[in-house]
């Protein structure tokens, strides 16, 4: 296999080779459904969802994919409290409004979705391997990792232990051997509701957000499988963590670690601590959920992106001149060509998933349609529509899929696509008889409302310009 990734703990693009022939497992970390999902939040899931569908398209692998919903967490009980509603309602709230982010933008399911509260018995189980093992102890019913039992520990991220700031996982770090060692299950206290705890050997309490990941992780891949990816946040020390409670316990654990890279505003990480955050639901009602899925596809999964209305409205106009070309050349051509991935896309997608170059290829097959189309060679045509629409379709952005073809309301779209018909109708009619001024006059309008019409042999067609 030709494809080449850049795994974090080995600070180097590494050849992939899939665990098992033929398949490949990642999990991901999904998102902690404290609110709602702001544009970082998202781009996680839009990377790997990529990188899952290269996977399958370029190299023929059976994925499964696992991206948990961590449902139970300090700032949810919290955030529910604040608001008045209990945890597991703010926490379902703001997991559908995930589902819903997702959905906008076109982000497959997983094959799996775990929550962590149905998890518990599993993660149970893990603490006791690493209570056996010697890994981990339990002080009046919290129970937590010992970092310096495993000699593995900082391998990750390259820290020494002695370097290391405290966990800062719990109120106070006086019973802890080591004030970095971390919480894997956590009492419960009190003020906080019933609901939130369950019982264990140790008592009764919740679980520490590490736990829950590699809990899941082993649950539905096993004790080792192929990719673990997230934010380049999550390195230290949620995925440090996650590595070493599960090698600790005895498992294999990822074999390639891939981060992407943050969604920053004003130069900072998007964050919901910070409040400079761009939330989903808002950015999509004033730009198409398309538009902003290539906005975020198009860099490098591994560069920082600046989120600005400037930038995005540029991405916007460039993906609409990918859309104008799909669309005209399938009315000369029909939809339905030969579809074949160029080698020069082929080679950047295996260059570390590389979208930049691979975005290239696609607006220079782009440009090479469209000479064809205006020389009326319908042949070359059909080969730079297969070509266009199949790298377009990997990233997850063919105009003519079902999901962005309709624009979200095919009811809709059908009245629009009548009414714009019947002013070019009129215009043509005006045109026929001569009147030249009417016939201006509404194309002027169509175009103030944003129908760019353009005519062609075939007569008069139009799209879309905002």
């Amino acid at each position: 296999m030709s494809l080449r990734l850049y795994d974090t703990a080995a600070r180097a693009v590494r050849d992939f080779t899939p665990l098992r022939a033929g398949q490949a497992s990642m999990y991901v970390c999904g998102l902690t459904v404290q609110g709602p999902p702001h544009v970082g939040h998202v781009r996680a899931a839009l990377v790997f969802d990529v990188l899952r569908s290269w996977l399958e398209h370029g190299h023929g692998l059976d994925v499964t994919l696992v991206r948990n919903v961590t449902d139970i967490d300090d700032k949810i009980l919290v955030k529910a409290a604040a608001a008045g509603v209990p945890w597991w309602a703010w926490a379902y709230e703001n997991e559908l409004a995930c589902t819903r982010a997702y959905d906008a933008l076109g982000v497959r399911p997983p094959t799996y979705e775990p929550r962590a509260t149905g998890h518990v018995p599993d993660m149970v189980e893990l603490i006791e391997r690493l209570v056996e093992r010697g890994h981990a102890y339990a002080v009046d019913g919290d129970v937590y990792f010992d970092v310096r039992s495993f000699p593995g520990y900082g391998a990750l991220t390259r820290q020494r232990v002695d370097d290391l700031e405290p966990a800062a996982d719990t109120d106070t770090d006086e019973r802890k051997r080591d004030p970095r060692d971390f919480a894997l299950w956590k009492a419960h206290k009190p003020g906080e509701p019933d609901t939130a705890a369950w019982p264990t050997p140790w008592g009764r309490g919740r679980p520490g957000w590490h736990l829950e990941c590699s809990a899941m992780a082993e649950r539905y891949l096993g004790p080792e499988f192929d990719v673990h990816g997230g934010g380049l946040d999550l390195r230290f020390p949620h995925h440090e963590n996650e590595q070493a409670q599960s090698r600790a316990a005895g498992d294999g654990f990822a074999r390639y670690w891939l981060h992407n890279g943050w969604v920053t505003l004003g130069g900072e990480k998007m964050s919901k601590s910070l409040g400079n955050t761009a939330l989903v639901d808002e950015v999509v009602a004033r730009v198409r959920p398309v538009e902003l899925r290539y906005y975020l596809v198009a860099p490098h999964y591994r560069s920082t992106i600046e989120f600005t209305d400037a930038a995005l409205a540029e991405a916007g106009a460039a993906y609409r001149r990918l859309e104008s070309f799909v669309q005209r050349a399938a009315e000369r051509v029909g939809a339905d060509q030969d579809t074949s991935l160029p080698e020069v896309f082929r080679a950047a997608m295996d260059d570390d998933l590389g979208t930049p170059a691979a975005v290239a290829a696609i607006h220079e097959a782009v440009r090479e349609g469209n000479t064809a189309l205006a020389a009326g060679d319908e042949k070359a045509v059909a080969g730079a529509l297969g070509s266009v629409r199949a790298m377009l379709g990997v990233l997850g952005l063919d105009p003519l899929d079902p999901r962005w073809a309709g624009g979200g309301d095919d009811r809709l779209a059908e009245v629009t696509d009548g009414l714009v018909r019947l002013a070019l109708e009129q215009r043509q009619a005006a045109r026929a008889r001569r009147d030249f001024a009417t016939a201006d006059a509404l194309r002027d309008r169509l175009t103030a409302l944003g129908v760019q019409v353009e005519d062609t042999p075939q007569g008069p067609r139009w799209e879309l310009t905002r």
